[in-house]
């Protein structure tokens, strides 16, 4: 009844840029908020940044000024912009989503399959 699917990820240099891309599809009634996560070889999942709203975002502080997340509603759909890369960002970046669908009648959290994201020095 779901699926993500999640784009973007490769290898680039040190200062590139990358633009991941989440598609949300199947009966979805609402979705509430959409985020971006991220897990490092030998660290635990963290939190790169979130979407509530189209005025309101939460980032990681070691993102900031760096990544910007977007959204666009009528397609479902999650966006991560990222700038001037560094190595530290190498990881496995995954899309998450607090939605609702046809069949369920309570918000849940969904997550996408993640993608590879690494950054050479």
């Amino acid at each position: 009844q779901l699926q993500f699917v999640e784009s973007g990820g490769g290898l680039v240099q040190a200062g590139g840029s990358l633009r991941l891309s989440c598609a949300a599809s199947g009966s979805i009634l609402n979705i509430n908020t959409m985020a971006w996560y991220r897990q490092a070889p030998g660290k635990q999942r963290e939190l790169v940044a979130e979407i509530i709203s189209a005025r309101v975002s939460n980032y990681a502080d070691s993102v900031k000024g760096r990544f910007t997340i977007s959204r666009d509603n009528a397609k479902n759909m999650v966006y991560l912009q990222m700038n001037s890369l560094k190595p530290e960002d190498t990881a496995v970046y995954y899309c998450q989503a607090n939605l609702r669908l046809y069949s369920t009648f309570v918000f849940r959290d969904y997550w996408g399959q993640g993608t590879q994201v690494t950054v050479s020095s």
